[in-house]
């Protein structure tokens, strides 16, 4: 997730095309030899960088409709037999959250491997896979698969292929610098596009260069999240809506002197994920706004406490420690991540990633908890 800034206001001309701009930072050597073998052309620069939307009414018409969606992983074999019984290993990080998958390429999984993967991101959040030969079209492939590839209207792409973003470091310090501490950036517990009219499912971060040391991500589950809540104050949450905002900010065409302004959705708080039927607390501290038919004063106080609650339960929380060529492939209908800066830039980092759109979120009563559904809740949850 780029940090949220006010945008500059370039002419209609300027925002009505593309400012290709060279790279001068030094493509990271493990990046460049990937892209170069998957046939990317680099001769025009790296990445690609559409100009910036200058206007929020163009942004808010970008997919502003309902699309069909059905969810792969509602179609797998709940046991997985064709995708676990095709890896050499299957390992739980963690017992709430996290699964890595040892001996199966990404590139070369059956549909019926994909939906069953599409499910076991459902039920264990996120799924790391090492080692991985994969292209950013092969990358792109897959997150089709899953849903319809969210084209971000202002985030660098890999050249000639929309929908594969850029997540290099280096770049995004050139606009907003880093330091100890202000790391910025994606280093805030967030989850991805939550001001779309249908937001981010699967999304899926491939890493080909990493630093030696730090530079990992969390990831903390929304369903184990929902769990730590008592059953009166789950009441309290269930069936209600909150505002979410966008990252970026756009001038109102009709009122252009007013200042920047986000683009807002209005979403369910405890949101049903179609693959599993667990309900999920899904509320992030920098882009949820505000609890509707609320005061601002109850609503910043149960807010800010949703927030500590998925922020501060490290039971509830997986930390993943990359390798050179690692995907990872996690669910932001029921986690929130935030990306460890600690290496301070002073090493590369450079990935690819993809996002596949999912349904408009939705609450339902009949819904269970996870702890609910599988039979772990004592008898006070």
């Amino acid at each position: 997730m780029a940090p949220i800034a006010i945008p500059s206001i370039p002419s209609i001309k300027e925002a009505d095309t593309v400012q290709p701009k060279k790279d001068n930072l030094g493509l990271p050597e493990a990046a460049r030899a990937r892209l170069e073998k998957a046939g990317i052309d680099l001769s025009n620069g790296y990445p690609y960088r559409p100009a910036k939307p200058l206007y929020i009414d163009d942004v808010y018409k970008i997919r502003d409709y309902d699309r069909p969606f059905t969810d792969p992983g509602s179609r797998a074999d709940p046991e997985k037999k064709a995708l676990f019984s095709a890896a050499k290993e299957v390992k739980d990080l963690t017992v709430h959250i996290g699964t890595e998958i040892v001996g199966l390429q990404l590139k070369d999984l059956t549909d019926q491997q994909k939906d069953e993967l599409g499910l076991l991101i459902a039920e264990r959040s996120v799924v790391f896979f090492r080692d991985q030969d994969l292209s950013p079209q092969d990358q792109k492939k897959l997150g089709e698969y899953y849903g319809e590839i969210e084209v971000h209207p202002q985030v660098p792409t890999v050249p000639g292929l929309p929908g594969v973003t850029v997540l290099w470091p280096a770049l995004q310090a050139q606009e907003f610098p880093a330091s100890y501490r202000n790391p910025g950036g994606a280093s805030r517990w967030h989850t991805d596009l939550v001001h779309e009219r249908q937001p981010a499912g699967v999304t899926h971060l491939h890493n080909d260069t990493i630093p030696s040391l730090g530079g990992d991500t969390l990831w903390a589950s929304g369903y184990s999240a929902y769990d730590k809540l008592s059953p009166e104050f789950r009441k309290i949450i269930d069936g209600r809506e909150a505002v979410y905002r966008s990252a970026h900010p756009y001038l109102d065409r009709n009122d252009p002197t007013a200042g920047p302004k986000f683009i807002e959705r209005t979403h369910p708080l405890v949101r049903v994920h179609p693959a599993t039927g667990w309900k999920a607390l899904w509320v992030n501290r920098i882009m949820t706004v505000r609890i509707v038919g609320l005061d601002k004063a109850e609503s910043d106080l149960i807010l800010g406490y949703l927030y500590d609650v998925y922020e501060q339960n490290v039971d509830i929380q997986v930390r993943f420690k990359w390798t050179p060529r690692t995907s990872a492939l996690w669910d932001n209908r029921i986690t929130i991540h935030n990306a460890s800066w600690d290496y301070e830039g002073k090493e590369p980092r450079h990935g690819t990633r993809v996002t596949s759109l999912a349904e408009k979120p939705y609450y339902d009563a009949k819904a269970k908890s996870r702890r609910q559904a599988l039979g772990l809740a004592g008898p006070e949850e």
